[in-house]
């Protein structure tokens, strides 16, 4: 049980500061209103970071359903452990949602446009495509599960018996900080059509939280493109994790 309930608090802490990072840029009133999108992909890529030192021990801080998934299918991790751990992620983004509508609360009320206040919760297309807009998660989300294979092989080609390299030691407690930097190059290269999600937990859902809590002038939830988020980083996931296994590395 304590790697589903560190999958859980990771992916909550994710949540936390990822959306609110977004909540600050697009409600009414707050201190970083309209501040950018550079604050917004600076924010998730410290969340991750935050996140993965937080549970990485405990769990291997998938916090992503994608990454539990895209593992799963090349034998790096038991499909046995992939509902758990889609559970707890699922749980902890919700959960993760519903602090950051706490933490907002007079805000809300402030901001007219309701789908800044779904922006919050969830993705939306620049341009509503949903062939393209799959498209481009299945390569962000690739690119994420490709990265992260790569930055944890560097940290194990470290680890051999007999090297007392300091490099060592420096590089393995860098690793969740070089996977935050993958996330945020992500979303400053890959993020502008889609605000890519890379993950169905931080979709989903806080897409359920903002469809049961009571937001002022909230509008619709958008499951018409709800699917997109989920299906097309699970796929992205599996197609990352294979290519890094194909060529060998």
């Amino acid at each position: 049980m304590s790697t589903y309930i560190a999958e859980a608090i990771g992916t909550l802490i994710l949540i936390l500061l990822g959306n609110g990072a977004v909540a600050n840029v697009l409600l009414g009133k707050t201190k970083g209103q309209n501040s950018g999108w550079i604050v917004i992909t600076t924010g998730w890529g410290l969340a991750v970071t935050i996140a993965v030192y937080s549970v990485g021990r405990i769990s291997g801080a998938h916090i992503n359903p994608a990454v539990t998934i895209g593992l799963a299918s090349i034998g790096a991790f038991s499909w046995q452990e992939v509902p758990g751990y889609v559970l707890a992620q699922m749980i902890g983004g919700f959960l993760g949602a519903i602090l950051v509508w706490l933490a907002y609360l007079p805000h809300w009320s402030e901001t007219l446009d309701p789908q800044l206040k779904l922006g919050v919760f969830c993705n939306a297309p620049a341009i509503r495509k949903p062939f393209r807009n799959f498209l481009t998660e299945v390569i962000a989300t690739a690119l994420l599960i490709f990265g992260v294979l790569a930055i944890a092989a560097n940290a194990q080609e470290l680890t051999t018996p007999g090297d007392v390299d300091l490099s060592r030691v420096f590089s393995l407690s860098l690793q969740p900080l070089l996977v935050g930097f993958l996330v945020w190059s992500i979303g400053i290269s890959l993020g502008g059509p889609t605000g890519y999600a890379i993950n169905p937990a931080r979709d989903l859902a806080p897409r359920i939280a903002h469809a049961i809590l009571p937001i002022p002038g909230k509008g619709s939830s958008d499951w018409n493109y709800s699917w997109i988020p989920v299906m097309a980083p699970i796929c992205g996931g599996i197609m990352g994790a294979m290519a890094y296994e194909l060529v060998g590395f």
